[in-house]
């Protein structure tokens, strides 16, 4: 097993010796032939299996993604971003030489795992340069595709970014200019949704951010200080806006905090403001709908000016006096409905939990009397391995 690895270090992903038939993103290749080929925004997976003996390969090539100046550091962020969201590895990293050749850094690092007894190995390649890093990662519980894992590395060369997509080549660290989001290094295949009723989706690291004309919308992701508990509901709303909101912005004019208490509590602010990062003035405001489940979320609403604001979510007034109806703060409320994206297969790989329980309380029909109660509790659990192998156990 360990004779392909090593194999494979050695060409690792820089080499141009081979044709170069396909491009995605930096990347040239060629495709393994009768591979199943399934391309997503930000990767492309190459698998191949026989089901008859339980063997598997999967090659997944990323797109690139913003990095650091040190390799190793790009390596060590992508073996805990993508291999081990993918598979549970019993030691570290087992690092080979590393690479240089075009300006681009290749480092190499393999480890054994085991999914439900199924043992096997996963090799991560990141080749760093110009402040990107591109990710190869390779699944597999055989030797027996081995030559055409070494011709699949052998095939790849990449290209310098152009120039108006190169980062601060001095900088020691990636660094997020305020206001400016990143998209998240991850593995899921999909981070952007087009809806039906125009509204667009991207996953960024801070928040999802959902688009439609010259209005957009921020769907925080939850904060630990932004999010903490405030008896005097409006004082939580101004501690949420100081760091959420504030540090994006320059200057604040006509600002107002308000609130309404009921059984879901509605906290709402907003101000024209100025983008540090644009310069632009916009009309800004800041709401949560607190669900009775507690699942309620901050939202940033940045529209050009508040008319632009109320002529697609309503005015503050109606909301408010048609809170009871069901309509007034419902669609801004549903705004959280558009932090959704697709699944791909190779999403689903890790462990998966869900427990729940339930009580019935029995009452004598003759005299109202306690007549006892029933509970029950479960718990079960799901862990998705490569090549379509699943392990499920419940536990009561």
């Amino acid at each position: 097993m360990k004779k392909i690895f090593l194999l494979c270090f050695l060409c690792v992903c820089v080499a141009t010796s081979f044709a170069q038939k396909e491009t995605f993103d930096l990347t040239t290749y060629t495709a393994p032939k009768a591979w199943k080929k399934l391309p997503a925004e930000n990767a492309i997976q190459f698998t191949k299996e026989d089901t008859a003996k339980g063997t598997y390969c999967l090659i997944t090539l990323y797109k690139s993604v913003p990095g650091t100046a040190n390799a190793k550091e790009n390596f060590d962020l992508a073996w805990s971003s993508l291999v081990k969201e993918m598979v549970t590895v019993s030691a570290a990293a087992e690092m080979q030489t590393p690479a240089t050749e075009n300006g681009w850094e290749a480092q190499s690092g393999y480890a054994p795992f085991e999914s439900d007894g199924d043992k096997g190995i996963v090799v991560l390649v990141t080749s760093s340069g110009f402040d990107k890093m591109v990710n190869i990662v390779i699944l597999t519980n055989t030797d027996v595709y081995e030559k055409e894992i070494t011709a699949f590395l052998e095939s790849v060369s990449l290209k310098k970014p152009t120039a108006a997509k190169q980062l601060n080549s001095n900088a020691k660290k990636l660094e997020k200019p305020v206001g400016q989001p990143v998209t998240v290094l991850n593995s899921f295949a999909f981070t952007t949704s087009n809806f039906d009723d125009g509204w667009n989706s991207t996953v960024q690291e801070d928040w999802v951010q959902v688009t439609k004309g010259n209005i957009k919308v921020l769907i925080h992701y939850p904060n630990k200080n932004a999010d903490a508990y405030n008896s005097v509901l409006l004082d939580g709303l101004k501690k949420a806006w100081d760091i959420l909101i504030a540090p994006k912005y320059s200057s604040a004019t006509n600002m107002e905090f308000k609130s309404s208490g009921s059984w879901e509590p509605i906290e709402f602010a907003e101000a024209v403001m100025v983008e540090k990062a644009t310069g632009k003035t916009v009309h800004v405001v800041f709401f949560k709908k607190n669900f009775s489940s507690g699942s309620g979320k901050y939202i940033e609403f940045i529209t050009p000016d508040k008319k632009t604001f109320e002529q697609e979510f309503g005015t503050y007034e109606n909301a408010s006096a048609n809170f009871g109806s069901g309509s007034g703060w419902d669609k801004m409320a549903k705004m959280v409905n558009y932090n959704k994206f697709a699944v791909a297969a190779s999403d689903l790989i890790g462990i998966w939990t869900n427990d729940f329980s339930g009580a019935i309380q029995y009452v004598n029909a003759y005299t109202g009397f306690d007549a006892g109660m029933a509970t029950h509790a479960s718990v079960e659990n799901f862990q998705i391995g490569p090549g379509n192998v699943y392990k499920w156990d419940l536990g009561v």
